[in-house]
């Protein structure tokens, strides 16, 4: 039997455990939230010059986003959708042949396909201008500054979102109804499309979705590709804030993160992508 000098010392240990966690969980949610409600308070700032606190309120500055962000805005979204389409197109055949097939290779073909998230953007970024202006020197070819260029870089680093969470969806689906489909006289093209595909359906969209923000966030990168005329919304955001500081930036920020969470809260009603992702 458990003494009772035991169960005394053991109760408080568990008590103060829980109020340790309580107390983590209750910092992460303030480094997460505090941040956001911030961002919306200053986005309402009826101030040219941002002081605190603010003589008053306004909306003004959402209705200012598509007149003075619009091009930029465009161009993200052209970007981001063509970069998700080809990563979709090529990561999920290669995360379906590394997941069902073993080949000489493999682990290196993996290595590669997962490579962009372990290097910096800034490095990836600049290899390809440098690339691009060297092909350009010997060919005469418009590379540099061009959006096939810009496309094919995003694609870069939204390939390897698309592997691994396609990857994480097999991985959970045992591939023995695909054997029995098969054995049963299905084609290949038939057991992919009726049973492989639907099994890694969350992966598909949760890739998609997070290829998407990887591409329409990204700044370090896209900083050495874009051109005059040609600038996305990350980079157009950074060159107002160089000559103005008011809540307008703060608007759009709000903006991305309500249709960013939007989007994921519609997507995790239809699909359980929180399951591919956790």
């Amino acid at each position: 039997m458990v003494s009772a000098r035991h169960m005394a010392n053991r109760f408080p240990s568990e008590t103060a455990g829980r109020w340790l966690v309580r107390l983590l969980l209750a910092a992460a949610v303030a480094v997460i939230f505090v941040p956001l409600v911030l961002t919306i308070y200053l986005s309402v700032f009826d101030e040219t010059l941002i002081t605190f606190p603010p003589h008053a309120y306004t909306t003004r500055w959402y209705a200012r986003i598509l007149p003075e962000f619009g091009g930029a805005l465009r161009t993200s979204l052209l970007v981001a959708l063509a970069a998700v389409a080809i990563s979709l197109v090529l990561g999920v055949p290669a995360a379906i042949g590394l997941a069902r097939h073993r080949f000489r290779g493999r682990g290196a073909l993996s290595t590669l396909l997962l490579a962009p998230l372990t290097v910096p953007g800034i490095a990836i970024g600049l290899g390809i201008y440098v690339c691009a202006v060297m092909i350009e020197e010997r060919t005469e070819w418009p590379l540099s500054g061009s959006v096939p260029i810009l496309v094919a870089a995003h694609v870069l680093i939204a390939l390897p979102w698309v592997v691994r969470l396609c990857l994480a969806a097999l991985a959970n689906r045992d591939p023995a109804a695909e054997e029995a489909a098969a054995s049963l006289g299905a084609p290949p093209w038939r057991v992919l499309w009726r049973v492989t595909l639907p099994a890694m359906r969350g992966g598909i969209v949760a890739g998609a979705l997070f290829a998407f923000i990887v591409s329409f966030e990204n700044l370090e990168m896209t900083l050495f590709l874009t051109a005059p005329g040609m600038t996305t919304l990350p980079i157009s955001v950074l060159q107002y804030l160089q000559y103005r500081i008011d809540p307008l930036v703060a608007a759009v920020a709000v903006v991305q993160v309500v249709l960013v969470g939007g989007a994921l809260l519609l997507l995790d009603r239809v699909v359980p992508v929180g399951r591919v992702v956790a």
